[in-house]
């Protein structure tokens, strides 16, 4: 099953300009985020659950506070490293030039920044 998908992302266009392929990383990135997000709430729970058996009774304020810090950040840490292996994942890394590899002005960079 494997080979199969591997033969169908290696073939064709390339990155997202498939639209099949394009279909199936979205979905693929979606399906993760939304585990994520599950697990997420489970955490918060727990959190909440914690403070609450800590602290004692928690105002909506400080529940609100919790969920919106720790929730969101973790949610959307969780989001950039998925788009992050979306982007390995489909080919655009390797579809970008390197902006590195020579200036436009100037020609080729060799050496180093210390060297210039």
């Amino acid at each position: 099953m494997f080979a199969v998908q591997w033969e169908a992302m290696t073939d064709g266009p390339k990155a997202l300009d498939d639209p099949a392929q394009a279909k199936h990383a979205w979905h693929r990135f979606r399906r993760i985020l939304a585990w994520m997000g599950v697990g997420i709430v489970v955490a918060l729970a727990i959190m909440i659950a914690l403070l609450e058996y800590w602290w004692g009774p928690l105002s909506l304020i400080a529940i609100l506070a919790a969920v919106g810090g720790l929730g969101g950040s973790m949610l959307l840490g969780c989001a950039l490293m998925g788009l992050v292996f979306l982007s390995s994942g489909t080919g655009h890394d390797e579809a970008v030039d390197d902006v590195t590899a020579h200036d436009p002005l100037s020609g080729p960079i060799s050496g180093t920044a210390r060297d210039r």
